[in-house]
């Protein structure tokens, strides 16, 4: 089943405009695409005729050229007739976002769509779903474009079950600067389910993070969902829904998915080397950490850089609640360290692990300190905790220490708070591929996620 389509359509059919209500889903995701993305855009409306200057066409089958995408907005019992007109007249992919299939306990007419798209091997995605967003290229959520806030394009794919969960993961990502290869919501997952996802995503060289919102599987599926994780070559991460009994019925409800056992599911992923995230936050700074390192492993041994004594206690806690190590530095270290500071802080400074260079440091300071962390063995990540507002730093200085990052390869990882004031100093690690977390608590976990990345 050939998922190119899907992901990088060219031509796009809108199928179930409203000649009377403009913020029908189908008129805002056929607007916004016609608007504001190179993809060809089509409407269909059976009543044919034009809305808003543009030609209604009463079938797929009469669009001038072949499509790659149908996008599927009509009445529950009309989809599987306009999913046969869609194979009929040569449609390679489908996205169905209507609902009121198994969600809502008609499970005959969900089967009904997914023996159709079996006999011809047509993928489509959904039912009861927003399906697909790929920055510069194509967006089927039905959201007005003003009201969305959509993250740049990157290297991080994330598949979803709820499309709630995913336009949460999408505003985070985006204050964060983490950007996204394509964004896809399953709803239902009648047909096309987190594994075939995987398997198109692995061999996408767009991607290099993978990460999925799971509410359940079918029997047996998630053993088959985690063997290809383990050996996909890329870091996969999960963040899985229906903990407890109560969340269970709730996933039940939403999409008709089976929780299962979460316990089990937990410990299946750990004892295979695959990421799990507690929440939406964790999930995003995993996300970041691996976007920049996704090939690198650490044995969770991290060396600490401060201007304040207080952020660097706060980190060490930080780092030891999450199994990480703090070790500190020999006293050969030390004065290696001290020698290498400015003289006025040279006699202030505490150079221990966690180091406070304190508010009177220096640029060259924090540079120095950088420099001899990337050359201590004890340590295999450096966690630089930025505190922008001490009068001897530039907002150059992210740059410059982007580039010891590059000169040596050590993981770094930084703090820096996530305020317009600050962002030049921000874009100055970004720009060079190094992580940069919005709190102290988002920097210890992306630090930690480099201990339990184990390249699938």
């Amino acid at each position: 089943m050939d998922l190119a389509p899907l992901f990088l359509p060219k031509s796009l059919a809108v199928i179930g405009l409203s000649t009377s209500n403009e913020y029908h889903p189908a008129n805002v995701i056929f607007n916004k695409n016609l608007l504001r993305y190179p993809v060809r855009s089509y409407a269909v409306n059976p009543k044919g005729g034009t809305l808003n200057g543009e030609q209604l066409f009463s079938s797929v089958a009469d669009i001038p050229e072949a499509v790659d995408l149908a996008v599927i907005a009509v009445r529950a019992d009309f989809v599987p007739s306009v999913l046969q007109e869609c194979i009929d007249a040569g449609v390679k992919s489908a996205i169905i976002i209507s609902g009121g299939f198994a969600e809502a306990g008609k499970n005959d007419l969900q089967q009904e769509l997914t023996e159709i798209a079996g006999r011809h091997n047509f993928p489509f995605v959904g039912p009861n779903c927003l399906g697909l967003y790929s920055p510069t290229m194509v967006d089927t959520f039905f959201l007005p474009t003003e009201r969305m806030v959509q993250p740049p394009s990157g290297d991080v794919a994330v598949v979803s079950q709820s499309g709630g969960i995913l336009v949460d993961l999408l505003v985070k990502f985006a204050g964060e600067g983490v950007g996204v290869s394509s964004a896809i919501s399953i709803g239902n997952k009648a047909l096309i389910r987190e594994i075939q996802l995987l398997e198109f995503l692995t061999s996408d060289p767009r991607t290099k993070v993978i990460a999925f919102y799971i509410e359940g599987f079918a029997q047996n599926e998630g053993r088959d969902f985690v063997r290809f994780a383990r050996t996909c070559g890329k870091p996969v991460i999960v963040l899985k829904s229906g903990k407890t009994k109560e969340g269970s019925r709730a996933v039940s409800s939403h999409t008709a998915s089976l929780a299962g056992d979460y316990q089990v599911f937990s410990s299946v992923l750990a004892q295979h080397g695959i990421i799990e995230a507690s929440n939406e936050n964790e999930l995003v700074s995993y996300c970041e950490a691996l976007s920049c390192y996704p090939n690198t492993r650490t044995e969770g041994n991290v060396g600490i850089i401060s201007g304040s004594g207080g952020h660097g206690a706060l980190a060490v806690d930080a780092c030891i609640s999450k199994g990480l190590n703090v070790p500190p530095f020999s006293q050969p270290v030390q004065k290696s360290l001290q020698a290498a500071l400015s003289e006025s802080i040279r006699a202030i400074a505490s150079v221990a692990n966690p180091v406070d260079l304190t508010g009177s440091a220096l640029e060259i300071d924090f540079v120095a300190a950088v420099e001899q962390f990337c050359r201590i063995e004890e340590i295999d990540c450096i966690l630089l905790l930025m505190l922008p507002y001490l009068p001897g730093l530039s907002s150059d200085l992210g740059a410059r220490l982007s580039q010891v990052y590059r000169r040596f390869k050590k993981p770094l990882i930084a703090y820096v708070p996530h305020v317009e004031k600050y962002q030049m100093l921000i874009e100055g690690f970004e720009l060079n591929r190094v992580p940069v977390a919005s709190s102290i608590e988002s920097a210890v976990c992306m630090t930690r996620v480099l201990r339990r990345c184990r390249p699938c």
